[in-house]
Parts: structure tokens; sequence; C-alpha cells
């Protein structure tokens, strides 16, 4: 992608820890991804216009994604007490949250069409208007890379960045193509 240092320069100063250029025909939409999202395993299902059914079908995420040129993939690094250190979890991924808010609203001043996926729920607004209003913030929506069906350890290992970080880490991943 010609403009990749430029966006890993932006993606970096919005405080993500590590970056990749993403290839976008690496990008395989699974129906075994896509599955997990169920009810029994996922609180959120059916309850979000960002999770399944409410959110584009694997079939829309792959032509839309032949569109773009490529992206980057992004990533919060959070450092854990030990592996039940919930307050840590939730510390990198809101910090996760927060980092990929200011990059998205970034790159859509820069380019035409941004197409970004994220990691869990949107949590844009406090409670979703999913099923009863449309969504109050499309254009802010936050659908994770799970929900579009992309195995995203898969996805790190065939665009060269790595996915674990060893013992007492967490890693939360996310993606950017652009036009």
């Amino acid at each position: 992608m010609k403009e990749y240092e430029k966006i890993e320069a932006l993606a970096k100063s919005c405080g993500f820890d590590h970056m990749a250029p993403l290839e976008v025909s690496t990008l395989e939409f699974m129906q075994d991804i896509r599955d997990m999202c169920n009810p029994s395993q996922c609180e959120n299902y059916e309850k979000s216009w960002s999770c399944p059914p409410a959110c584009a079908t694997l079939e829309e995420m792959r032509e839309r994604v032949v569109s773009f040129e490529g992206g980057i993939l992004c990533q919060t690094v959070g450092e854990l007490e030990d592996s039940y250190d919930w307050e840590g979890i939730m510390e990198a991924g809101a910090r996760q949250k927060a980092t990929f808010a200011r990059l998205w609203g970034e790159l859509r001043k820069e380019y035409s069409d941004v197409l970004a996926m994220g990691t869990g729920v949107c949590k844009v607004c406090e409670k979703c208007t999913y099923p009863d209003a449309p969504c109050r913030f499309p254009d802010k929506m936050e659908v994770s890379m799970e929900a579009c069906g992309l195995y995203v350890s898969k996805v790190c290992t065939d665009n060269g960045l790595p996915y674990n970080y060893g013992q007492d880490k967490i890693a939360f991943t996310s993606c950017f193509l652009v036009k």
C-alpha cells in the first residue's frame, strides 16, 4: 500500500502499540468464526446493531473489501498482573476502544472511504437502540473483526504481526482498510 508509512505514523500517534500492513487478499470471512456469535457464547447476540444478526453478512463483507487497496492492522497490548487480572484486561480493552476511535476519526479526515473493524461490541452508546430504532451513529459504529467472520490470530499471522505477546499480556487487534 502506497501510504502505509503515513498511516502507521498516524496509528502510533493515536496510541497503538503494534502495527503491520494489512493485505486485503488475506481477509477470509469464515462462517465458523461468525457462528461463534450466538446466544450461548455471547451476551450481545441480537442486542446490538454491531453484532449478528444485524451487522453485515459475510458475503456483504467480501464484496466490500475487494474495493480497498490495503490497510493496517493495529494492536493495543496490555500488561497483566496474572491471567486473572480482570481489571488489567478491562483497562487494556478501554484503551483499545479509545485508540480505535481516535485513529478512525483521523483516517476519515484523510481518506475518501475507511472500513474499520475493531474488538468486541460497539460502545459508542450506553444502550444500543437495536432492534427498536435505527443506530444513532452508524458512521461511528464499531463492528468486531470476529462478528465479520475474521479469525483474528490468522489475520495477524498472515500479515506478519504477532498475536500472542507472552504470559501476562493481552492483545486487542483491530484493522482499517482505506481508499
